[in-house]
């Protein structure tokens, strides 16, 4: 299978009337991703490079979306794929993620964990590792989706992302840099409490959480990835947090907009045009990363909006 066939040039919708303060927001739809998030973009190719290098099966540590992405390629491409979550993921996204025919295993309270008894894993089994969020081949991935926005024709001057690892932002703004949007900050938003990259950037240099407290599980590495920090070094970057309720409020208001379902990790960036309307006075077209993620259901929906 080609590399381009394992995730989709996803539609960029304008928002509708009244489900952001601006007046005009668009939305690139990585919710509508097969693996239910952006993280396909990224993990697909990391996939692909490793069924090419002869891999004979695939280990990865997730909190859950990187992981279903994984599963869906591996199947895609025929590999047999193992996922370990942290303890921190919930029942309903591991059951998701066994369902695409992956074997998943639980280790550790948080995704470090996780991460470091997968790589042992994988390196016990002759198997390929693949990293959720730190990888040269998963930036190139993820800058993808500022092409296809840019061969549409729109002319954003912002883009706006939740950042958990990094992986993301890294891509967009790396995407932004090729085309030579030298100039269109990205809007790098996380919920109090899963924000190293915040505290990072405050801090000068690389901060490591001493746990994740955020319902925004996706967005739980305890520590962004290096290059994230460079790029913010090089590219205008605007940091910005939201509590967990507004994240929450967020997904809710856009499941009644938009008809579809994403969780808090990217109710951070859709949150945050209405937290911070300050910020975006000075903007005319931002242009949201919709990142999805399978951590929603109905009932999570119904929960938060009781709340």
């Amino acid at each position: 299978m080609r590399l381009d066939a394992l995730h989709l040039n996803t539609p960029l919708l304008r928002a509708a009337p009244g489900l952001f303060p601006q007046a005009e927001v668009w939305l690139k739809m990585d919710a509508l991703q097969p693996s239910g998030s952006f993280k396909l973009r990224g993990v697909g190719r990391l996939v692909q490079q490793a069924a090419q290098n002869g891999a004979r099966e695939i280990v990865c540590a997730s909190g859950g979306n990187a992981g279903f992405a994984a599963a869906y390629a591996a199947r895609a491409l025929g590999l047999p794929v193992t996922i370990v979550l942290p303890e921190s993921s919930s029942a309903a996204v591991a059951e998701l993620i066994a369902a695409r025919g992956a074997q998943v295993l639980r280790h550790g309270a948080v995704w470090d964990e996780a991460h470091r008894f997968a790589s042992a894993l994988a390196e016990e089994r002759g198997a390929a590792y693949v990293h959720p969020f730190d990888h040269p081949l998963l930036f190139e991935g993820h800058a993808s989706l500022i092409d296809e926005v840019l061969d549409q024709g729109l002319d954003f001057d912002a883009v706006v992302t939740a950042v958990g690892g990094g992986g993301l932002y890294s891509g967009i703004a790396q995407g932004l840099q090729r085309r030579g949007l030298h100039q269109v900050p990205v809007i790098a938003v996380e919920t109090v409490g899963a924000d190293s990259f915040s505290q990072s950037l405050q801090a000068g240099q690389a901060v490591t959480l001493p746990a994740i407290s955020s319902v925004a599980t996706s967005l739980g590495a305890r520590r962004v990835a290096d290059e994230a920090l460079r790029l913010a070094q090089v590219h205008p970057t605007i940091s910005l947090t939201v509590s967990d309720a507004q994240a929450t409020a967020a997904c809710v208001r856009f499941a009644d907009a938009m008809r579809v379902m994403v969780e808090p990790a990217c109710g951070a960036a859709l949150a945050a045009l209405s937290a911070h309307p300050e910020v975006f006075a000075r903007f005319q077209r931002p242009l949201v990363e919709v990142c999805g993620g399978v951590g929603v259901s109905v009932e999570l929906l119904q929960r938060w909006r009781a709340a």
